[in-house]
């Protein structure tokens, strides 16, 4: 949590996806004991977001079941099969009825299992040092999520549509970002083969 005079952030994990490349909610796929939805909402709830939301679509009641016990608050985006952004203003609709005051928000991923809650913190204490408008992750030649974006950039992501997510606005906005070395978030999670390949 953050400290009295430290910003006020929230957090958003999208969990909403069917994953049609994998064939079944990778939001549900179990990697060293734990569902990916479970180990992403735990990374926030151990990070300094003050506020989270995990925004649900496909399979509401096994993902929800997942989030028992944790400090987190569940939204659900009845358009998620119009792709990423309808989630991402989703969770962050949620957050300002919450919140109408929040100075910025960090949005995350369930199938980047290696993502600590200290990277997480380290987006969110770049922020605070620099007042930069984004703060994404680096890894290799990608810039892209986790990724936190302030209030000025709410604007731009309630603008979004369609499969358009953070990494494109970051694309687009890429002279007012800063950047945080995060090179496990190279490890994801989109086929079988993905999945076969984490369990070694």
């Amino acid at each position: 949590m953050a400290e009295a005079n430290d910003p006020n952030i929230g957090g958003i994990l999208l969990a909403a996806g069917g994953s049609s490349r994998l064939g079944r909610p990778k939001q549900l796929l179990e990697f060293n004991g734990k569902t990916l939805i479970r180990r992403a909402a735990e990374t926030l709830v151990d990070s300094k977001c003050d506020l989270i939301v995990v925004v649900l679509g496909a399979e509401i009641e096994r993902s929800s079941a997942e989030l028992d016990g944790l400090d987190v608050a569940i939204c659900i985006n009845e358009n998620w099969h119009s792709g990423m952004s309808s989630s991402i203003i989703a969770g962050l609709n949620s957050l300002l009825e919450t919140e109408p005051t929040l100075d910025a928000v960090v949005i995350t991923l369930c199938d980047q299992p290696h993502v600590t809650s200290d990277d997480i913190n380290d987006l969110i204490v770049t922020y605070i040092n620099t007042e930069s408008p984004i703060v994404a992750s680096q890894y290799g030649p990608t810039i892209g999520v986790p990724a936190l974006f302030s209030s000025e950039m709410f604007t731009e992501l309630f603008q979004l549509g369609g499969d358009k997510g953070a990494r494109q606005l970051i694309r687009e906005n890429i002279e007012l970002a800063k950047t945080v070395l995060v090179e496990k978030a190279a490890i994801d999670i989109d086929t079988l083969e993905d999945l076969g390949n984490l369990a070694h």
